[in-house]
């Protein structure tokens, strides 16, 4: 099994990680922190995801021999992000993580809750992401005008990168603001002691608000956005590993992850292409140790979260959402593009669309649960307001 080891698999598998980390874990922290996570707690959520997405990755891909990726959700994080401050704090955060975990495993293994999600329309479960991602989008724009000086040089990075290789721009971006944080701030703060990260228990709370508002439009942003997209890409290079277990497994390591801070764990979409693709190995069958050495990767990265915690923490935030929203204008374009698709749903993605990006939130529950319930509540009325009007003239003709 060793031999078959080749130096395009262990790079592209390195690259895989490398580009999956640097190019969101300044919106995980972002997200983890906006729910009410001290950069301590924040510290152990990226830990926890980052070991358990490449303990996962190994695990599957050596058992299966495909080159299975797990990721965090990006959209998921830009979600948390988006949020409104939870009452009762991070620990509510950390019981609707558990819950995503719970209704992840209960998809793969119970059908009839997998045709209620597949029930809802794909335009308005990508307009509610789009308007979920809108406002961090923006965040560039804002920082512009903010910190000019900074801000300017880390989005010409990106823009004359991304003219050479989209995948590099963002990590390059990431460098860049770096390189501006090491230039204009004391770093005198940041001690060896920082950069190992400790697994914090937060115990879980659970609460209607966090089902609501947090469990239900993660849950779905997941499954949407990565689950699924995930495994269309592993079946799209041949592999074709079982959903049920393969999904679930996602859902257990979510659960046992929750309590330390990660927020999801699931299929990887943009880098898996990367570990499947031909570039790897021409040989299809050789090429899950992309996935496994990119699983490694993900793990040391997260034993030293807490260094890129403590960093971050040092900038000024307008910065680092810079940062997070170009990472997440990729994911803006797609989903606004498949909101978008469905010209008979268009008004009622439209509406998902202006409640997500309005930001406002009602009995305690977020903008985005609002706006999925509005979006499928116009696409029902609408379809049975259709059924009425084709039913009158096959009633007219008796």
């Amino acid at each position: 099994m060793v031999k078959s080891i080749s130096s395009s698999a262990i790079l592209a598998g390195f690259l895989a990680a490398f580009v999956g980390f640097a190019s969101s874990f300044a919106v995980v922290i972002q997200g983890l922190r906006q729910v009410g996570a001290t950069p301590a707690e924040a510290a152990s959520g990226l830990m926890a995801l980052a070991v358990l997405m490449g303990g996962l990755a190994v695990i599957l891909s050596l058992k299966k021999r495909m080159p299975i990726s797990i990721a965090w959700s990006t959209p998921g994080a830009a979600l948390l992000a988006s949020s409104a401050p939870l009452d009762g704090g991070f620990a509510v955060a950390t019981g609707a993580f558990a819950v995503v975990g719970v209704l992840v495993m209960a998809t793969a293994f119970f059908r009839p809750l997998e045709r209620l999600i597949a029930a809802i329309p794909t335009s308005i479960a990508q307009a509610m992401l789009s308007g979920v991602l809108m406002g961090l989008c923006l965040a560039p724009i804002k920082a512009v005008g903010e910190l000019p000086m900074l801000a300017l040089p880390i989005i010409l990075v990106w823009l004359i990168v991304g003219r050479i290789n989209k995948i590099a721009a963002v990590p390059a971006a990431v460098v860049a603001t770096a390189i501006a944080i090491a230039m204009t701030t004391d770093l005198s703060e940041m001690s060896s002691a920082t950069w190992i990260a400790k697994p914090l228990f937060v115990a879980p709370e659970f609460t209607w608000a966090g089902f609501v508002g947090i469990a239900i439009p993660l849950y779905i942003v997941t499954m949407a956005s990565q689950n699924i997209p995930g495994m269309a890409i592993l079946n799209s290079f041949g592999y074709k590993p079982r959903s049920g277990p393969t999904i679930g497994s996602t859902g257990l390591a979510t659960l046992v992850g929750a309590p330390f801070g990660a927020l999801s764990v699931n299929m990887a979409a943009i880098t898996a292409a990367m570990c499947a693709g031909d570039d790897v190995h021409p040989n299809p069958d050789k090429r899950y140790w992309a996935a496994v050495f990119g699983g490694f990767l993900y793990i040391f990265l997260g034993i030293f979260a807490a260094a890129a915690v403590a960093f971050i923490s040092l900038s000024p935030p307008i910065l680092i959402e810079a940062v997070a929203g170009l990472a997440l204008i990729g994911a803006l374009t797609a989903s606004m593009s498949g909101a978008l698709q469905d010209t008979k749903n268009r008004e009622a993605a439209m509406l998902t669309f202006l409640i997500a990006t309005s930001g406002v939130s009602a009995f305690g529950i977020g903008s985005a649960f609002w706006a999925l319930l509005a979006g499928c509540a116009m696409v029902a009325v609408h379809g049975l307001g259709s059924q009425r009007l084709h039913g009158e003239p096959a009633k007219n003709n008796r």
